[in-house]
């Protein structure tokens, strides 16, 4: 196991567009005067400064972090690749295997025609995982002049930290345009760092397809959020369209999951547009570049069935067809409209069911049921003994998020605000929501209530309903916390920075005067930052300059073995971890790896995994060498697991899949049996004649044991 140790040396949306601008002082003729435009360009010059500077602050001291754990420049190639954990090794091995190919032809080549990453199966890796950042840089690296100055390796990593700092820009971006000031954008990238556990992972799982993802939704976030704005310029709104399409098609070019993300985000924009909160021919485009962005990829990626069968897609076009159905939604009284609306969701849904069948019936697709069979299992629709969707709802990645999560939230003051915003500006949606859908004019409780007048921008709608849904995703999924935590410091920022949430405050209790807002709107972030930075940066010292090592002697011993031991056609088998570093280190070809989205990858995967299970050695012969192997490797962590509970373990799942009783304490479902032979990586060490018969010892130590099986049948 790859550890760490001490180092041993050293409408209420259209009433906003009434309201004055924040940063503008204009006079009656409309023109901004001379000291005005001044002050604005000092504004946004020292802003942009204050942006890039925290950016690549950032990206230093993730990197800085990652050096200092690992001691990388100090350990050898194979411990760095090493420590590249689980698929982040199998994604570098890509870009390692074009680094090292002949030519860049010879090396797109092997890509597309693979027959090394699965056994007996030529793959087109292109086609089936996100990696062209890999082919990418890979062809950049080779291209440039810098092979004497930059190792391969560090190319890579450091093109990842350097997205840390777009990353955090397109935040401070976002939150400045909500607010209108860019303090609000430094108290965000500030909570972001000081958050840094709960908003990134970057430094411990660099290769992973989310750190490649993140900084461009970000960044379309940032350029929906300058969209959104009113009065914009026909120019102005082309080019921020054209930014929204490019930031959409990279995030989903690097992501797997870009569909579901961005499902979400098409959610938000539907939930909006039918409460009249949106313009709607900007969602319209939005709509629009969704799906133009993924057809995009989906072209690049060979014509994925993953991606043509995709709920974003189905939706979107439901959405668009049920428009020109029902052509006057947003028209009527209050119940009128409620009618339209429900009416509209349920034609929404339909469409959107019907279409997404009808596209996977015709493509046969399969690669994502497990995905939906985890989320029926995890929601409560019915126990499952399938061994897929158990394997993720067993994860802690993908259970619920963790109550602690809120209380390192708290101490940075960020939880407190973000839910004192979030609480504001619900009551203010929903109140404008009423408004938009009753019409304002012919209720008299508005009338009433005129001293506490509220509006809600079309930007900070949509950051509202934004952050709600991801909110929702996080709480559900603890993997995708970091989609969430990044936009709560933007919102929580904006909030604190922003007029309107204070005026709101102010004249809702009758204190309400432009001079206190002002002051609360600079002086409690201001206090804010002070309070982070005292109590904070301490730490953050001390974290930079703690000194720690890569140490895991058992992995470097067996990759070396392997290496010098085996010839470089065989073939290895065991667990997908482990088997993406056996890639990345020696090149040898894998019968499974941690990319899970292909159905026959995931059979073949519980197949190979037999070898945990209460299996007959015959059995487990025939199953390995139907896909080619030469060699096993079995892990005493997987054999004799604890760190899971009984139920959880991956011998459990096997044993339920395959119809056994469990081993250990505890009650067992009525139907299950006891298993005819014994569990096969404990009994295999026995060396009984009916193993050593298909099975011979070639390497062992305190952590994994290689067996070669033999070639007869």
């Amino acid at each position: 196991m790859t550890t760490v140790r001490q180092r041993r040396v050293g409408k209420g949306t259209e009433a906003a567009e009434d309201q004055p601008s924040e940063e503008t002082n204009v006079k009656p003729d409309g023109k901004i005067p001379s000291g005005g435009k001044l002050w604005n360009i000092l504004s946004v010059t020292v802003g942009g400064i204050v942006a890039i500077s925290l950016g690549l602050l950032t990206s230093v001291y993730v990197a800085t972090l990652h050096e200092n754990d690992l001691w990388f420049s100090n350990i050898k190639e194979v411990e760095r690749e090493i420590s590249f954990r689980t698929e982040c090794g199998l994604y570098y091995s890509y870009y390692k295997q074009m680094i090292q190919a002949a030519s860049i032809q010879q090396g797109l080549h092997g890509l597309v025609y693979d027959n090394k990453t699965e056994s007996v199966r030529t793959i087109n890796i292109l086609e089936r995982m996100n990696v062209y950042q890999e082919v990418f840089l890979s062809i950049l690296y080779r291209i440039l002049p810098i092979q004497q100055y930059l190792e391969p390796v560090y190319f890579y990593i450091y093109t990842l930290f350097g997205l840390q700092a777009v990353y955090v820009i397109a935040l401070y971006v976002t939150s400045w345009l909500l607010s209108g000031t860019w303090l609000s954008g430094l108290l965000a990238a500030c909570w972001y760092i000081t958050n840094r556990v709960d908003t990134t992972r970057v430094e411990f799982t660099i290769p992973l397809r989310e750190n490649w993802a993140l900084p461009f939704f970000a960044v379309q976030i940032a350029a929906i959020t300058y969209l959104l704005r009113t009065h914009l310029q026909p120019v102005q709104e082309r080019l921020t369209l054209m930014a929204v399409f490019i930031a959409t098609f990279l995030f989903s070019l690097t992501w797997q999951f870009n569909q579901f993300m961005m499902l979400i985000q098409a959610l938000a924009l539907f939930i909006l547009d039918c409460l009249d909160m949106l313009p709607t021919a900007k969602v319209t485009w939005l709509y629009i570049i969704q799906i133009s962005g993924l057809l995009l990829v989906c072209v690049l990626q060979f014509f994925n069935s993953m991606i043509l069968g995709s709920l974003l897609i189905s939706f979107n076009a439901s959405v668009l067809i049920a428009r020109t159905i029902q052509k006057n939604l947003k028209t009527g009284g209050l119940l009128n409209r409620l009618g339209k609306l429900i009416l509209h969701v349920l034609l929404v849904l339909c469409l959107t069911l019907l279409i997404n069948k009808f596209i996977k019936k015709i493509l046969n697709l399969e690669s994502d049921e497990h995905i939906f069979k985890f989320l029926k299992a995890k929601f409560g629709f019915g126990a499952t003994r399938d061994f897929d969707a158990n394997l993720y709802l067993c994860e802690e990645a993908f259970g619920l998020l963790p109550l602690n999560t809120f209380s390192r939230l708290s101490d940075t003051l960020l939880f407190y605000v973000y839910v004192f915003v979030l609480f504001l500006m619900a009551v203010a949606a929903v109140i404008v929501a009423f408004r938009n859908l009753s019409g304002s004019n012919q209720v008299k409780l508005m009338e009433k209530m005129e001293e506490c007048t509220i509006t809600l921008k079309p930007d900070a709608a949509y950051s509202l309903v934004h952050t709600v849904l991801f909110g929702c995703l996080a709480l559900s999924t603890m993997r995708m916390k970091y989609l969430w935590t990044s936009h709560m410091c933007v919102f929580a920022s904006f909030g604190l920075c922003s007029t309107e949430v204070w005026k709101l405050m102010l004249k809702c209790v009758h204190l309400y005067t432009s001079q206190r807002a002002q002051v609360l709107k600079y002086s409690i972030p201001i206090i804010t930052l002070l309070y982070i930075s005292y109590k904070f940066w301490p730490g953050i010292m001390d974290e930079l300059s703690e000194l720690r090592e890569f140490y895991d002697p058992d992995t470097v011993e067996l990759m070396n073995w392997i290496k010098s031991n085996t010839p470089n056609t065989a073939v290895f088998a065991g667990s997908m971890q482990l088997l993406a570093g056996v890639k990345l280190c020696t090149g040898r070809t894998l019968t499974n790896h941690p990319h899970y989205e292909d159905k026959n990858l995931r059979e073949r995967t519980k197949q190979i995994y037999q070898i945990y299970a209460k299996r007959s050695p015959e059995d487990v012969h025939g199953i390995l060498r139907s896909f080619g192997t030469d060699y096993v490797i079995l892990e005493d962590s997987i054999c004799y697991e604890r760190r899971h509970s009984r139920g959880c373990r991956l011998r459990d799942l096997l044993d339920v899949a395959n119809g056994h009783i469990m081993d250990g304490l505890g009650e067992n479902a009525p139907d299950l049996k006891p298993a005819l032979y014994p569990r096969f990586c404990e009994e295999i060490k026995k060396n009984l004649p009916s193993y050593t018969t298909h099975f011979t010892r070639v390497f062992q130590n305190k952590t994994f044991h290689v067996y070669k099986l033999a070639k007869h049948k």
